[in-house]
């Protein structure tokens, strides 16, 4: 149970990738069939990753669990600490999204940050490019982010390994 909000770090970038996929899917659906009741599982989703990484999300999980161990490449691990800041960008632009919508009535407004998601989902899930990643490297070069944080992405063995299934 300790471990239960523990975000994985290292990350193997191509499950990274696959929820990126999902959550353009489901991003996509939400506006394009005009489904406003898809941003509930669109921002649990994300608040649960930022919160356990795969623990707590469907997604999460069917992507770490089923479909990367059975893909035929090998892991490729990148920092978790800049992947959880990302997934916190898409929580605030989810719940953002959610609160437009059903607090306040404004469903453009809200499928304005969903088309957000869209995009930065899509850069990463097709093309390997995390804009959450990039805007955490510039808080740590502008101080923001402490230096112990900076050390851990940089350094392999100061990483916490993800968990497996029989953890």
């Amino acid at each position: 149970m300790n471990d239960l909000f523990r975000f994985p770090n290292p990350v193997n970038e191509a499950s990274a990738r696959l929820v990126a996929a999902g959550v353009v899917g489901m991003a996509v659906a939400t506006i394009a069939l005009d489904q406003p009741w898809l941003l509930v599982p669109l921002a649990y989703g994300f608040v649960a990753r930022v919160l356990t990484g795969p623990t707590l999300s469907p997604l999460g999980r069917i992507v770490t669990e089923v479909i990367t161990p059975r893909l035929p490449v090998a892991a490729k691990l990148v920092p978790g600490p800049p992947k959880r800041f990302a997934q916190g960008i898409g929580a605030t632009l989810s719940v953002s999204a959610l609160i437009l919508h059903f607090a306040f009535g404004f469903t453009t407004a809200a499928y304005v940050c969903v088309g957000l998601i869209v995009i930065a989902a899509t850069l990463e899930s097709v093309f390997a490019i995390c804009l959450g990643c990039y805007a955490f490297a510039l808080l740590m070069r502008w101080g923001v982010i402490p230096e112990a944080v900076c050390a851990e992405c940089n350094d392999l063995s100061l990483r916490r390994p993800a968990p497996s299934i029989a953890d």
